[in-house]
Parts: C-alpha cells; structure tokens; sequence
C-alpha cells in the first residue's frame, strides 16, 4: 500500500499537479550546467559519386541487351546493341566509294608523272601540264573525301554498340529487345557506387556558421539507412553549395561514405547524423515546462519568493526526458519543478528543496489510508 500511495503521490509531482502539503510549499532548484553529448539529424538523398544516364547515339531497335540490373561492369563494356544492318551496309557502301578514289588517284597520279616527262621533252606545253597536275589533285581530295565518308560511316555503326563509359554498377533495365528507341531514351544507369555521396540541406543560419569554421571542423557523421541501422563506416562533410535555395532558404552539404561492400545503393534514402558535443549546457527536465502556443515557459523564482512566467528556447533534439535551453535560462535562475499547473505569474510560494519534496511524498504517503488512495485513484 505504501509503494502505491508513493507512487500515486509522485505522478501527482509532475506537470500535472502536486501533493497537498500546505503553505504554497513548492520544490526549486538552481540551474547549473553540465556536458552532453546531442546529435543533430537530416533527411539525406544517396547517390554514385559517379552517376552516367546510358543513352543511345543513333535510332534503331534493340537487339541485344548484355547485361543484367545491378551487374558491375567496367568501361568501355557493350551494354547494348542496336540493330546496325543499315549501318553495316553505310560501311560496305563507303569502303566502296573510297577503292574508286583510290583507283581514280592511282590513275591521276600516273598521268601526272607522264605528263610531267613530257612537258621536259617539250612533247606538251604547260596547259596540258596544269591540267594533268589539277586531276592529280583533285583525286587526292576525292580520296580524303572518301576516306572522312568511311570513317563517319564506321562511327554511326560504333553507335550501334552501347558501351559504359565509366566502370560501376547497372541501374534498373527499362527496354527490352525489340524495343525501339531513340537518342532521348535512357537505357540505364552506370553508378560508380565504390564511394558514395549522401546529400543533405542545413538552414542558412547553420550554413553561415560552417562557412566560418569550415567543413573540416564538422566531427565525422553517421547514415542512418530506411531500417533504421546505422551505417558501418562514418563520412565525412566534403562539399557545400554556394547557393541558397531561394525557396527553402537552404543551403545543400555531400557527406562521403566509403562503400567496400557495396551496401550502400544510388537512390536510397537515409539520415545524416552529426554529433554535437555541448560542455556547458543547460538541461532541465520536461515535466517543469508549460508549452503554450508552440512556445515553452518555466516558473522562476524571484528573491521576493514570487515566480514568474518566463519563455525560454530549447534546442529541437532532446532526449524524450530534458531540453537542453538555448535561450530564457542562466546560470544561477531558480526554477520550480514539480505542481507548475498550480502556479500563476506572480504569485508567492514557499520554496523547498526536491530532496525535501520527495521526503514528503513519503511522509504524506505513510499517513493515506486505503480509502485516501481509492479516493485519490478516482480523481
């Protein structure tokens, strides 16, 4: 019966209201500071630190497809083929075009050389010369010509085979053979994922202090995955946007994370976590704040034993129990911490120690009767 009166009397304690012991008599302590170790945590975007859209050079149907989604390959590996029967015969076509201008430059080149003779025997004049001299050049040029039509002819059938230009892995297939495409479709996607890029956003505030101690003061972060496990290898802050967000006002940081073995995917989603380690912070306990319209209010306690309602700032993470406070509290303030419920702005209390307070839940519960309890239960 005692346990259950002491326990009863001490819920009362809290936020809620307090036990009744007379003379406004109300626990107060005196804040002090203390270390703590928070973390601060971002919504995070992972992606390749080499991330390649796959698309085709040419039009033309797919007819073969060499590898499979999430498969490693290395550059310069045929990912696709295209049907190249059209190119094929461009290349037949050209090599052709090019053994005429050869043939046609063999034979100029001949008559040139006669002429030439002839013109040192005064056999011909020089008109006949120049022209034999102008053939002679303009087969060349033919045969250039011919030469730059087979080499264009044999690249557009290189287009033909789809090759990664970088090594990495092999995104989501989304064409099938046969399927017809063109030079805006995307094939796929070749991740280099031996590294990885988790991007995230802090506010320009958070960003300006950055900008003033700079990313290598930022401690190693931690990758919170979907599952909510925590990421074998910690990253580190590598790279920070020089542009604000004009519609968030936020300015975008890439943590990089070494990935070995392959865990971490392009296009996954995760959490960045940063430690942040505060030697002199100010925490207090949940259950002595009112919150009011978003906004977080303690009682202090003046040298006239009267309190007042004062708002204070926390910092958003917490630990489920305590805020740390950012702004309203020093050093030295007096606060009350039980039966705030109760208190009004103003108003005159006895104060008493927590350690006095809890002594006399235990004094109060000992003197409860079965009844008081029921009672006190019903209420």
């Amino acid at each position: 019966m005692f346990a259950a009166a002491t326990m009863l009397l001490a819920s009362c304690g809290g936020g809620g209201g307090r036990p009744t012991f007379g003379d406004n008599e109300y626990p107060v302590t005196t804040v002090g500071t203390s270390s703590t170790d928070m973390q601060t945590t971002y919504p995070a975007a992972i992606k390749g630190v080499q991330d390649v859209q796959i698309s085709p050079k040419v039009a033309g149907f797919i007819t073969q497809i060499n590898v499979k989604e999430g498969q490693t390959v290395s550059a310069g590996q045929v990912l696709f083929v295209i049907d190249n029967v059209t190119y094929q015969a461009t290349v037949r076509q050209a090599q052709a075009g090019l053994n005429t201008a050869q043939a046609s430059l063999n034979t100029a080149k001949l008559n040139y050389e006669n002429s030439q003779k002839l013109h040192e025997n005064g056999v011909i004049g020089d008109f006949e010369l120049q022209s034999a001299t102008n053939q002679f050049e303009q087969a060349k040029a033919a045969v250039f010509q011919a030469e730059a039509s087979l080499a264009s002819a044999k690249e557009m059938l290189n287009f033909c085979y789809v090759k990664s230009p970088a090594a990495g892995v092999v995104g989501t297939l989304p064409f099938k053979v046969g399927t017809l495409v063109n030079t805006a479709s995307v094939l796929t996607t070749v991740s280099n994922n031996s590294s990885m890029e988790a991007y995230f956003s802090v506010t320009e505030k958070e960003a300006m202090i950055i900008s003033k101690t700079g990313l290598d003061k930022i401690p190693a972060v931690k990758l919170q995955l979907a599952d909510g496990s925590i990421y074998g290898l910690e990253g580190h802050v590598t790279k920070m946007s020089g542009v604000i967000d004009a519609t968030t006002g936020s300015v975008q940081l890439i943590a990089a994370f070494q990935n070995p073995e392959k865990q971490l995917k392009s296009g996954a989603t995760g959490t960045i976590i940063i430690p942040r380690q505060n030697s002199d912070a100010i925490i207090i306990p949940m259950g002595c704040v009112s919150e009011v319209q978003n906004k977080k209010f303690v009682y202090l306690l003046g040298k006239d034993n009267k309190v007042k309602y004062t708002e204070i700032k926390v910092d958003p993470q917490n630990d489920g129990n305590n805020y740390i406070v950012t702004e309203g509290l020093k050093t030295g303030d007096k606060y009350v911490t039980n039966g705030i419920t109760k208190l009004n702005d103003g108003m005159e209390i006895v104060p008493i120690t927590p350690e006095r307070y809890q002594q006399k839940i235990q004094e109060q519960a000992k003197a409860m009767s079965a009844g008081d309890i029921v009672n006190a239960m019903k209420k």
